[in-house]
């Protein structure tokens, strides 16, 4: 395999945290080549950073071996890319700070496909990592139409809207990409390890710039956002309070000039405070798939379901009453005066149609499709 001179010097930079990005980018301007910036001297090193980190840079570049580590990622089946390699997106080259290095498990090829004549568009959607009810339906149902209709799902693979929308992604026989906030050979939420080898088994990636071997730092995961928006032709906020990460995520597309988009929610729930906030300061409001897909030119017929159709009288009533709001199975057989395992049947067969649900409080909803 042929490896170019470049990305050796851009895998030591990549190793070494005191020189972050935006002071890469500083160097590498200053010195004008890789090469040059990765032996500079010292006095020309103290220009960017400080004198500490600049000692601790030569000795580290002295004791570093790029060619040992990667055939460690190749073991690992960890590809890496640098700005000039042929996958690296584009779309990053254009971001205030793109990351020195990205590490990549699974279809590395299809992530400058984005800034080809053809499609997909990649789109990102994000969220609160604690969404509602409502939520968890609404990103699932935009996800799987907008992967339905050929766009590339961009998202976090953190607990809540972000394993949802890359769920609703694969159901649609997608293809998603998780970027992460610590390095790929980290599953992150533990519980995700699943999503995580379903993502790269349906030709989709797992990304950071974050090296193999790093441990979970909580600062990095606001640094991942920019990455996610980077990627993407436009974001999709669907849950968030005032404080959440999901904010950052906005701001990083506002600043990189990305399409912003975000879903109303309830004006009493704190979930709802980021996306309103977000729509008063222009994001487009989303209320379907399509609302999204207009602002692309892509025209797609999302199919509908009749939810009455073939349905018998007692399915009927038990989808009239969760028109209004979500139910558990005993306050369904309440309101209805019929024994609990009568009404457990029928949902059971709703289920089955695709019409109801379970959501994360046990209780039944209507299914959007």
């Amino acid at each position: 395999m042929f490896v170019s001179n470049d990305l050796l010097y851009y895998l030591g930079f990549s190793h070494f945290p005191a020189i972050d990005p935006i002071k890469f980018r500083w160097l590498l301007h200053q010195q004008k080549t890789p090469a040059k910036a990765y032996w500079a001297r010292e006095e020309q090193l103290i220009r960017i950073i400080n004198r500490k980190s600049a000692g601790e840079f030569i000795k580290f570049r002295n004791e570093f071996d790029p060619i040992k580590k990667l055939e460690e990622l190749k073991r690992k089946e960890i590809q890496v890319v640098s700005p000039g390699d042929e996958n690296y997106p584009e779309s990053l080259n254009n971001i205030a700070d793109p990351p020195i290095c990205l590490y990549v498990k699974g279809n590395v090829k299809m992530l400058n496909r984005v800034q080809h004549d053809k499609k997909p568009l990649f789109f990102s959607i994000v969220g609160t990592r604690t969404p509602t009810p409502y939520g968890e339906q609404v990103a699932y149902k935009l996800s799987r139409e907008l992967a339905e209709a050929g766009l590339v799902i961009v998202s976090g693979l953190a607990r809540g809207i972000d394993t949802i929308a890359h769920k609703g992604c694969l159901d649609a026989k997608g293809v998603t990409i998780a970027v992460l906030g610590c390095s790929v050979d980290r599953i992150y939420p533990a519980e995700n390890f699943y999503l995580y080898r379903k993502i790269i088994e349906n030709k989709g990636a797992i990304v950071s710039e974050v090296p193999p071997g790093v441990s979970v730092m909580k600062e990095l995961f606001s640094q991942r956002n920019r990455i996610i928006s980077g990627l993407s032709k436009g974001v999709l906020v669907v849950e968030g309070s005032d404080r959440s990460g999901t904010l950052i995520t906005a701001r990083f597309a506002a600043e990189q000039g990305k399409d912003l988009f975000a879903v109303p929610g309830p004006i009493m729930s704190t979930k709802s405070t980021a996306p309103n906030y977000l729509i008063q300061n222009g994001a487009k409001l989303v209320i379907k798939a399509e609302d999204i897909l207009e602002e692309y030119g892509i025209k797609i017929d999302i199919p509908k379901k009749e939810i009455f159709a073939d349905l018998n009288k007692e399915q009927k009533e038990i989808v009239f009453l969760l028109k209004n709001k979500p139910l558990l199975v005993d306050k369904i057989g309440v309101l209805l005066n019929k024994p609990i395992n009568r009404i457990l049947n029928q949902i059971t067969l709703l289920e089955i149609k695709g019409v109801v649900e379970k959501n994360s409080e046990n209780k039944y909803q209507l299914k959007l499709n």
